[in-house]
């Protein structure tokens, strides 16, 4: 077995585990692999030893990658700053998107003909220059905008802990304002939060959805 797919076997292992601690099933989360650097081989390694979602965060490395892997069964997440201009070149292969933050990303994948689904950014620092919304008015205002798209679902709420902050108390943050989402649109109650340094936290604040690269794939290739 290579050291890649013991990485994947091992964190799905302390996965179930953290679960059953937080008094969850590890049937509820969806572990997203970040491969973002890495070859299609990676992906290919980690298809075998049971990974089906996969997420990137740069379209110019994703699409070329995606095109090399069309014969697996894998559902691809977009985890990185969608630019208008290529929101929707990325949803045609990207069905899930986790990093919707503004209206022009919103109108954009408005003219693709089939559907896609996506997550709210949540913006938890006090840079108004990162991605993500960074209230609930804004959350609740894109939430509306979103929903009244006929070509996205809208999943939940997704956010990056910051790390100058206590995970526990960024992640809490994340469960209050899905709780505000999901007052206004019920099915809406998926939460994409949850790193390699962090991603035990996260499960205890309810998320569905883990994003995480290094503790599976190693380090990105030097030339990454």
């Amino acid at each position: 077995m290579s050291d890649v797919a013991e990485r994947w076997q091992s964190i799905t292992a302390e996965l179930t585990a953290e679960c059953a601690r937080s008094g969850r099933s590890a049937d509820e989360i969806t572990l997203v692999v970040v491969t973002k650097f890495h070859p299609a081989s990676v992906v290919t390694e980690l298809f075998n030893a049971g990974a089906r979602h996969f997420g990137e965060s740069r379209h110019q490395d994703a699409a070329p990658k995606v095109a090399e892997l069309t014969e697996l069964d894998l559902t691809w997440h977009f985890v990185g700053q969608i630019q208008s201009n290529k929101a929707r070149a990325i949803a045609q292969y990207a069905s899930v998107l986790h990093s919707l933050d503004r209206d022009s990303v919103v109108d954009a994948l408005a003219k693709i003909e089939h559907r896609v689904s996506g997550f709210i950014e949540l913006n938890l620092t006090d840079d108004p220059g990162r991605g993500g919304v960074d209230d609930a008015n804004a959350m609740l205002t894109l939430a509306d905008r979103i929903m009244s798209t006929e070509t996205i679902d809208l999943l939940g709420v997704m956010a990056v802990a910051p790390q100058e902050v206590d995970p526990e108390e960024a992640f809490e943050r994340v469960a209050t304002m899905s709780q505000i989402l999901i007052q206004a649109h019920p099915n809406a109650a998926a939460i994409s939060a949850g790193m390699s340094a962090d991603w035990q936290h996260a499960i205890r604040h309810g998320a569905t959805h883990l994003r995480i690269g290094t503790s599976i794939t190693g380090k990105r290739p030097s030339s990454g």
